[in-house]
């Protein structure tokens, strides 16, 4: 994962808990601020611990947890440097899903490295839209659950 997923957990956990218990997040999961650096990609484990602790500290189940950061994250993503490019993305759901791996390959080009996810709409109709999601990660359709709430 990179940096900037770090960043919005530590936000949405700030947020809900303040600075203190992200601080018992960051020791009892052996990472810090080195691990914050937004266009840096680091390994899964570490993220995953973050979240698995988080989840811990917060009393939550880790799934639970995730479904809440998938929320959190589209209004950090849209308040950061990568608004703009979610703004242009389309003006209507279907057309911000249909467009949604075009952005992440233009996000991949300032990180090589990140293995983005692929999203594409799969069917319409009234009062129906079924999403396509795929991740070479494993564990995180809580996540995208939040993030289409």
């Amino acid at each position: 994962m990179y940096g900037m997923i770090h960043q919005a957990l530590r936000e949405m956990i700030c947020e809900s808990h303040g600075a203190a218990a992200w601080h018992d997040v960051e020791q009892a999961a052996g990472t810090g601020p080195a691990h914050m650096i937004s266009a840096s990609v680091y390994p899964d484990d570490v993220t995953n611990r973050l979240v698995a602790v988080a989840a811990q500290r917060t009393g939550r189940a880790p799934d639970a947890l995730l479904e809440e950061f998938g929320r959190h994250w589209f209004g950090f993503a849209e308040r950061g440097p990568y608004g703009s490019i979610m703004r242009f993305t389309g003006r209507t759901l279907v057309e911000f899903v249909d467009n949604l791996d075009r952005m992440h390959q233009s996000i991949q080009t300032s990180m090589p490295e990140a293995r983005m996810p692929s999203f594409r709409v799969a069917e319409t109709g009234p009062g129906l839209l079924v999403i396509d999601y795929g991740s070479a990660r494993k564990g995180l359709a809580p996540l995208v659950v939040g993030l289409f709430q």
